[in-house]
């Protein structure tokens, strides 16, 4: 037995010397491509934002790039997505996924290539555009990605699609994929793998969660109504600021109260608009809500309870039945949880430790409840397996100050996190893309 054991102990040793010659080899390329190719695609990138579902120039630059590496590329998927395909023989089809899209905010994080970029949104509102999430690192390392699963063709086998997204910021753009035909135009994937650039993570390091990696978000709007009247005389009107006012502070108990203490919850009201001058009390006030969990059940708990913390605050301060709060929740700024599947992520774990090293995959706890539409590419009923991690994006020494995602003075470094996103990537769908 013993002799068995050092016998497979040794052939074990001899398999994986050409594979660990092979992924510092990996790791070579990688750092050559950066510096001949995705610093500056990185750059471009930055500096050349582009709000969620007008992300027409950067839709463009993807297609050409993917082009010109030999991958089938078609456009115009759900809005402005690009789906690229390369073929490689009978296999699993995997699936990489990088978001595109940027914010509505002015850059002032102090970076040598900072955006200078004003469009029109959706709505047709000029604004300023700024990069404040890290999907330029996403589309970069997408590009670095195909381009060494290109170059090492000998290693996998299946098809590998790689897809662009729009709208992730409005988690909209991965339904609008889907019901453009992403998974019947094109192959249906076996597995789907993503990543984030995390600046409260350290800088090249990677984690990959078993299960939740991010959690449900719904965007929801309540219409306080009341009867306006002079604001020295507030008996002969119904004051919509304080029916507001507590309806906000209900909702906070209703979270503390309702919903089990182990249970992650989140109402957040991040707008509230009402009035026009100090002595006019006001017959509306409008309120936006974001509503975060990480179970459907929870997630039921908080809407439904909305909907009676709403309607209920209202009658008990003395608003008339024809003017009760108007609840409405946004039929496309909705996503389920992110879940990843255990055993898809236990594979890949290991095959970027193996690649990457062991000590650049770290477990850390979540540190909010960030919501991501990759989740609508691995629903259970979709019956793709989902993989989302994170890359670290900021130096160790910076990590206590690091702005966080969203900010204006958000930054992160772009070669580490560039870089350790391709190699992760590049590990993953080959351990994925493997002959069953």
């Amino acid at each position: 037995m013993r002799k068995w054991m050092i016998a497979a102990s040794l052939l074990a040793l001899a398999l994986s010397a050409p594979a660990q010659a092979q992924d510092r080899a990996l790791h070579k390329a990688v750092a050559a491509d950066y510096r001949a190719n995705l610093a500056a695609l990185f750059d471009h990138f930055h500096q050349n934002p582009e709000l969620s579902g007008r992300e027409v120039n950067t839709s463009a630059r993807m297609a050409q790039e993917l082009r010109a590496l030999g991958y089938e590329v078609t456009t115009g998927v759900g809005g402005t997505g690009v789906v690229a395909i390369l073929r490689n023989g009978p296999g699993p089809t995997v699936m990489l996924r990088a978001d595109m899209d940027g914010l509505p905010l002015e850059e002032r994080s102090g970076v040598p290539n900072p955006s200078h970029v004003r469009q029109t949104d959706m709505a047709r509102v000029e604004q300023p555009v700024m990069h404040a999430c890290g999907h330029d690192v996403h589309i970069t390392a997408m590009v670095g990605t195909a381009r060494q699963l290109a170059a090492r063709r000998s290693r996998w086998h299946g098809t590998l699609i790689l897809i662009v997204q729009p709208a992730e910021e409005t988690v909209s753009g991965a339904r609008a994929m889907l019901a453009d035909g992403l998974y019947t135009r094109f192959p249906k994937p076996d597995y789907a793998v993503a990543f984030h650039v995390m600046a409260q993570l350290e800088a090249g390091r990677i984690d990959i969660p078993e299960t939740n990696v991010a959690s449900s978000s719904d965007m929801v709007t309540i219409q306080v109504r009341g009867v306006g009247t002079h604001g020295a005389f507030p008996h002969l009107g119904v004051d919509p600021v304080l029916v507001a006012s507590q309806i906000v502070v209900s909702l906070q108990s209703m979270v503390g109260r309702t919903i089990g203490p182990l249970q992650p919850a989140v109402i957040s009201v991040g707008s509230i608009h009402g009035g026009v001058k100090s002595n006019i009390i006001p017959d509306r006030v409008d309120l936006a809500l974001t509503v975060r969990a990480d179970t459907p059940e929870v997630r039921r708990q908080l809407l439904d309870g909305i909907d009676r913390v709403a309607r209920g605050t209202a009658i008990a301060m003395g608003v008339p039945e024809t003017l009760l709060p108007i609840v409405t929740r946004s039929a496309t700024e909705t996503t389920p949880a992110t879940i990843n599947d255990p055993a898809t992520a236990r594979r890949v774990r290991a095959a970027v430790a193996g690649a990457m090293g062991a000590d650049r995959v770290v477990e850390t706890p979540r540190q909010g409840m960030g919501a991501e539409d990759f989740a609508y590419f691995v629903t259970p009923e979709s019956g793709v397996k989902g993989v989302y991690f994170n890359v670290g994006g900021t130096p160790r020494e910076q990590l206590a100050t690091a702005p966080g995602h969203h900010s204006p003075l958000f930054r992160i470094s772009p070669e580490a996190s560039v870089t350790a996103g391709v190699e992760a990537m590049v590990a993953a769908a080959e351990a994925l893309l493997q002959r069953r």
